[in-house]
């Protein structure tokens, strides 16, 4: 095992795959959802959020997703680019984009093309009159986009190393810029939650109130929320400086206050989460007919929500995840191969279970189970080849190395 490896977040990155799994295998059953599935060809193409919808249902299952909604999506922006800074320092700008292009660019292009059609298939079955492959390929080619599923978080990664790459080679000075910054902030966490919230107002507040905070755009696989953008862009950089100036001699280090008081920080999540939603259910179902102060209080409590919802999961991982798991680093390991092929998995499986007697929760723990079973083998088993394919690379020239020594000896 690499003794480099930051333990914590290590883990963290674990727990992460284990919830995007779970979220996503939770949406058939929310208590909110319409009682029939969204017509494949009718605009605004609901089915795209949400691919499934199961008679089956659980309130609890619209908790933890709005939970997930708001806090999971700008802690994975986070941890991409709190993993940023030491690639690209050891890289250069150059080879670093190259090798974001590699292993992100590239997935998301191949990823696109053949398992989004693929999971959701799943979902045009559930309406369709003709369910042949032939018919849903005829429907899949007219819709106005391609979508791209979960996958349109591998573009706004790709799009925001891209820039940090570029920033590294045009103002190489910002990274200390940064540093300096967040060494300042070293122990002031409730410092750092003003600056990060502060920020996430500005970025979020006046797009939400223009757009909603519910619409999406797209362009072929390329689909955005459009009051979002920004606050993944600010959580991006904030994890790129705090990578900047090092984990573990910032405000995320194992021993200091953000770990100390996880729990208060949890509570706090808590608390903000449900202002959040007792808000913004004032401005339901309709977004544009509410008040203009509904509308701007939900829209205020988000950033606060969203703040404190990740900096929870920071200190818990900081305070509970410390050691050191068998489990949990294979799984960690194969996370990112996790994420590019569990949509399929789970859309097929809650499509199996659409006409199965069985309460909301059983089938959303059924689901969750055997997509992670099948993702993780699928994962393990194509790094597995991987590997393979690279050693048989490198062992080739000194095969044929060797069988000239041979002939040669042997004339």
């Amino acid at each position: 095992m690499n003794s480099n490896v930051n333990v914590p977040f290590n883990n963290l990155r674990g727990a992460v795959i284990l919830i995007v799994i779970a979220f996503h295998s939770a949406l058939p059953y929310l208590a909110s959802q319409p009682a029939q599935p969204f017509a494949f060809d009718t605009a605004p193409y609901r089915w795209v959020a949400f691919p499934i919808i199961d008679r089956e249902r659980w309130f609890g299952f619209d908790l933890f997703c709005a939970w997930q909604d708001i806090s999971l999506m700008t802690l994975m922006f986070f941890l991409a680019g709190l993993f940023a800074p030491t690639s690209l320092g050891r890289r250069g700008p150059f080879a670093y984009l190259a090798d974001r292009w590699w292993r992100i660019g590239l997935p998301f292009v191949l990823a696109v093309a053949s398992l989004s059609p693929l999971a959701y298939y799943a979902s045009y079955r559930l309406t369709a009159a003709d369910p042949s492959p032939v018919a849903f390929w005829q429907h899949w080619r007219a819709l106005p986009m391609w979508p791209s599923g979960p996958q349109w978080f591998l573009w706004q990664v790709f799009v925001l190393s891209a820039l940090a790459a570029a920033l590294h080679g045009l103002a190489p000075r910002w990274r200390h810029a940064l540093s300096r910054l967040i060494g300042g902030l070293s122990d002031r966490p409730l410092t750092f939650f003003a600056g990060l919230t502060g920020l996430s107002v500005l970025a979020y507040v006046p797009l939400a109130l223009v757009f909603s905070p519910w619409n999406w755009a797209s362009l072929g696989p390329f689909s955005v929320q459009l009051s979002r953008p920004l606050v993944y862009f600010v959580y991006f950089f904030v994890g790129f400086a705090i990578g900047c100036y090092g984990c573990d001699r910032s405000l995320l280090r194992t021993d200091g206050p953000m770990a100390r008081h996880w729990l208060a920080w949890l509570a706090a999540a808590v608390i903000c989460f449900s202002a959040w939603g007792g808000l913004t259910s004032l401005t339901l179902p309709d977004w544009d007919a509410s008040s203009f102060s509904c509308r701007l209080a939900a829209a205020l409590a988000f950033p606060l929500a969203c703040a404190t919802g990740v900096l929870a999961y920071l200190a818990i991982a900081l305070r509970l995840l410390r050691a050191r798991y068998r489990v949990l680093d294979h799984l960690s390991r194969n996370a990112y191969g996790i994420y590019i092929v569990h949509y399929v998995f789970v859309l097929w499986l809650q499509y199996a279970f659409v006409g199965v007697t069985l309460s909301a929760f059983g089938k959303m723990i059924i689901v969750f189970s055997l997509a992670l079973a099948l993702s993780w083998t699928t994962s393990a088993g194509v790094r597995v080849l991987a590997r393979a394919g690279v050693k048989a690379r490198v062992r080739r020239p000194t095969a044929i190395l060797t069988e000239s020594t041979i002939a040669d000896q042997t004339r």
